[in-house]
């Protein structure tokens, strides 16, 4: 099932998150990703995305993590994980 998660990184900013981003997409896109999203909100950095299962985010998670280490990226706290089901999406 299609779901939509929002990830909230306290304490990270836009170069922060750049430079982990710069990491996870150097290669192929994680398996089962179907839209991704950012933005900086109050506090921190926020990631909206849409996966093709809950499952398929979970096991690109460990990639990001690594990403997340490797460009020295530590939150202040953990990041807040909101999962909703998706009904249907549209693409023009």
């Amino acid at each position: 099932m299609t779901v939509r998660i929002h990830t909230t990184l306290p304490g990270v900013n836009q170069e922060q998150f750049d430079a982990m981003h710069k990491l996870i997409t150097a290669g192929e896109p994680p398996k089962g990703l179907l839209f991704h999203s950012s933005a900086p909100v109050e506090g921190g950095w926020q990631v909206i995305d849409f996966w093709e299962s809950r499952q398929d985010y979970d096991t690109a998670m460990v990639g990001v993590q690594q990403s997340m280490e490797a460009a020295g990226v530590t939150p202040q706290g953990p990041p807040s994980v909101e999962e909703f089901p998706v009904h249907e999406t549209f693409q023009p």
